[in-house]
């Protein structure tokens, strides 16, 4: 199992709880979505991020044929100008090697 980790800061933070919306809405859309963890700040630090999306995919096949999903290009058309900054970190899951 390959988890997908995306930390998003948005220009206009208020932004982030629809973005959190549209991406629980887009999961059960895309069949390479085995799971999808969505959670915004509660802190609002100068470090923080606005939004973290965790998704699990069976690998990395799995993961690109997600991050090729017309539903999800879509989103990210949406999505893209209102970030500021993201970090992602694809990792294995414990016991997968």
């Amino acid at each position: 199992m390959l988890t997908h980790v995306v930390l998003m800061r948005f220009t206009d933070p208020s932004d982030a709880p629809e973005a959190r919306r549209r991406l629980a809405e887009l999961a059960p859309q895309v069949p390479e979505i085995r799971s999808v963890d969505l959670a915004l700040d509660v802190v609002g630090s100068a470090v923080s991020y606005h939004l973290c999306m965790i998704t699990r995919h069976d690998d990395a096949a799995a993961l690109g044929a997600y991050q090729r999903h017309p539903l999800h290009l879509a989103l990210a058309s949406w999505l893209r100008p209102r970030l500021a900054d993201r970090a992602v970190v694809d990792h294995l899951d414990e016991g997968d090697g």
